[in-house]
């Protein structure tokens, strides 16, 4: 984000951009900065907007190769595309020879960086990386929006807030502004404050039902699957959620067991550091043995309910009762 602010400052941009990275909330912000800078609200004429699989290149082709109408630029933003999967050469040949006065801008969660797309805007262009915030950057950025709102709140009460929420910075943006409303007049956010108003994640949810299944809370650990059930979270979505969190919870015992520290842990296995406690203590109910065996019993549940052996919802329901008995 300091490079793209320093080429809006300047106003020396590249020809194209891609914007990538799991946090969606600083792929919106750097979309947004870059549009704010080159194109006003009001200006149709110089701005494109494609989305998905919506691409037309010969379409894209023309616009780029026209000049802009009264105005330094013209602005092509490509959002969750299809292309850097399937590039057409046309595109390649079109950032190759840098499109003049027209600024092409990419924006994606996961590219693939061996692909002929990622490397021909890596030497014609630039790109960004959005990372999601460590812990002490994520707390400064709350700290900010905080003292913005004039508001104040506990270490305590803001770790729960967290563990809400997750590191999700849209999902945190949208609870601190339900809690900015709800204590309207006031200057401290309380814990009951937190409690009676921030949603819960499903991955929290899913984090909850882990700890659960790791003390043998049987019944807490089927409540929680009911609820999301109720809230109409497909059974194979809970599935994934839930062998995702047990490899984390793999990966996190074991780098523990090589001494690595939490900061460490969650660089590799891509988890903030004040979360990562959490999955190591998880780790020590289970051996690792354990841990392989629900791995194992997870996929095969899977495969079940997708060649119809066995219902999704009693497929899941079974994996819990067994992993917590």
């Amino acid at each position: 984000m300091k490079t793209i602010n320093e080429h809006i400052k300047k106003k020396e941009y590249k020809s194209v951009y891609l914007i990538y990275g799991p946090e969606a909330y600083l792929r919106k912000q750097a979309k947004d900065k870059l549009k704010e800078a080159l194109v006003p609200p009001e200006d149709t004429m110089n701005y494109s907007y494609y989305e998905g699989n919506k691409v037309d290149i010969n379409e894209i082709n023309s616009l780029a190769n026209t000049l802009p109408f009264f105005s330094d630029h013209r602005l092509i933003i490509m959002e969750g595309t299809n292309l850097f999967k399937n590039t057409p050469d046309e595109l390649l040949d079109l950032i190759k020879a840098e499109m003049g006065s027209t600024i092409s801008v990419f924006i994606e969660q996961e590219v693939d960086k061996r692909g002929k797309l990622y490397k021909a805007i890596q030497k014609a262009g630039y790109i960004a990386h959005m990372e999601s915030l460590d812990e002490k950057s994520l707390n400064i950025w709350i700290g900010s929006m905080l003292k913005r709102e004039e508001k104040k709140i506990m270490d305590s009460t803001l770790k729960l807030f967290l563990e809400k929420t997750g590191s999700d910075m849209v999902q945190i943006k949208n609870e601190l502004d339900k809690l900015f409303a709800y204590t309207l007049g006031r200057e401290e956010i309380t814990r009951e404050d937190v409690l009676a108003v921030t949603s819960t994640t499903t991955t929290s949810k899913i984090f909850d039902m882990m700890a659960h299944i790791a003390n043998r809370q049987q019944k807490k650990a089927l409540d929680l699957y009911y609820d999301l059930l109720t809230l109409k979270e497909p059974p194979m979505k809970i599935l994934a959620l839930l062998t995702r969190q047990f490899n984390l919870v793999m990966q996190a015992k074991e780098l523990e067991r090589h001494g690595q520290n939490n900061a460490a842990i969650g660089k590799k296995i891509g988890l903030p550091a004040f979360v990562v406690g959490k999955y190591c203590n998880q780790g020590k109910h289970f051996t690792a043995e354990r841990l392989m065996e629900m791995l194992t019993q997870c996929a095969k549940t899977e495969e079940a309910a997708k060649t119809g052996k066995m219902t999704d919802v009693i497929g899941v329901e079974l994996l819990i009762i067994d992993f917590s008995n």
